[in-house]
């Protein structure tokens, strides 16, 4: 059986060698999708009871690992030197520093990588992360799915 969390954050980043736009610092409302499989939990009389996993245990699970760490964030690539500097400067100012530029393909196989020990099988039905969707906007979107290059099976 496979279920679907949806969060959504705000953020702000840059891809410094992009051609258009998306080079200049800007922001999104980002919404990630979580997938997971398992199978439905039969056991009488407990909460889980007929579900593969709790939705509010998805949510706080992805909240402390994942999303509240990004969330209000900007998310800067290490060799963008000169803004991480600058963001390093201010105080206080939230920052989280990635090892690959932030675009949707590498936030989303950066947030499969940190959520799949997360879930690892905590309620004893094979619970397994299967994909995270991160939506950059409505329209556009990256999918990190399990066996996919960079993610193991």
């Amino acid at each position: 059986m496979l279920i679907t969390r949806r969060l959504e954050f705000d953020a702000g980043h840059r891809i410094p060698s992009h051609n258009s736009q998306c080079r200049h610092l800007h922001g999104h409302r980002y919404a990630i999708e979580i997938t997971l499989s398992g199978d439905i939990i039969t056991d009488a009389g407990i909460s889980e009871q007929g579900m593969v996993m709790d939705y509010s245990e998805i949510k706080r699970i992805a909240n402390t690992t994942l999303v509240d760490k990004w969330d209000h964030a900007f998310l800067v690539y290490s060799e963008d030197v000169r803004l991480l500097e600058f963001l390093q400067s201010l105080e206080d100012h939230k920052t989280v520093v990635l090892d690959t530029p932030p675009t949707a393909e590498n936030l989303a196989l950066t947030a499969f990588r940190v959520l799949d020990a997360a879930y690892q099988d905590s309620y004893g039905n094979h619970l397994r992360l299967e994909q995270v969707r991160l939506f950059e906007t409505p329209n556009c979107w990256a999918d990190a799915r399990r066996g996919q290059s960079g993610i193991s099976e």
